[in-house]
């Protein structure tokens, strides 16, 4: 699930383009009985249809789109992302991913799209990362307040129970302007518990969500995703 500096970019396209291309390109595609980001349903507590395309590189390099079905009750019906980072291993079990993300409502009746810049240190089970806004539209928060002021912490522990058998723990807290204009207070936390299963005719996922939100309930959603090579 991604600006990356013209440097960067530069050495990449140098990179890809003085050697033989080990490249892969993926797709994906799910359903799922809510599609919650970052705790919050984005389709009113219905279902989702998702897809997406995945290019991965050797060098650590990868870039892809993402679309689903979204409902704000504004007549938005659907969001398309688009992302691009690297990742790698420093050794030991530790690695680290960096990247942007870029989050678009193309039909969306107010300019709410939004972009990001993340990244990651792992080790072994355990993830810890950020991500913070770097631009957004002039609706993503209310009049006063910085529609660019947002940012997420969050820890993940992911546990292999079986070869076939993942679960997963959760932590995520959401801060600044942004989250003030759309739920009222200054901050919220999110997590879940899921359980995932990879198999043949591919990926089962069972979770247990919440937040700390007032009034939020407690949400179980089920997931199925298909990944295929071109």
């Amino acid at each position: 699930m991604k600006n990356i500096s013209v440097g960067l970019a530069a050495a990449l396209a140098g990179v890809l383009m003085s050697q033989p291309v080990a490249a892969e390109v993926s797709g994906n595609i799910g359903f799922t009985s809510n599609y919650l980001w970052r705790g919050v349903s984005q389709t009113a507590d219905d279902a989702a249809i998702q897809g997406g395309v995945d290019y991965g590189h050797e060098s650590g390099f990868y870039a892809g789109t993402w679309v689903s079905n979204v409902d704000f009750g504004d007549g938005t019906s659907y969001e398309m992302d688009l992302y691009a980072g690297f990742e790698g291993e420093f050794g030991d079990g530790f690695g680290y991913d960096v990247g942007y993300l870029y989050y678009g409502y193309p039909d969306s009746p107010g300019s709410i799209s939004f972009g990001e810049l993340y990244g990651s240190l792992s080790w072994k089970w355990i993830t810890l990362g950020y991500a913070k806004f770097i631009h957004a539209g002039s609706d993503v928060a209310a009049d006063g307040l910085d529609d660019e002021d947002y940012s997420y912490l969050t820890a993940d522990v992911s546990v292999p129970v079986t070869e076939m058998l993942t679960l997963d723990f959760h932590y995520g807290y959401n801060d600044g302007d942004v989250i003030s204009s759309w739920f009222g207070t200054d901050s919220y936390s999110d997590y879940h518990v899921a359980l995932s299963a990879a198999t043949k005719m591919g990926d089962v996922s069972f979770a247990v969500a919440d937040t700390d939100l007032d009034d939020d309930d407690v949400k179980v959603v089920l997931g199925y995703t298909y990944n295929f090579d071109f």
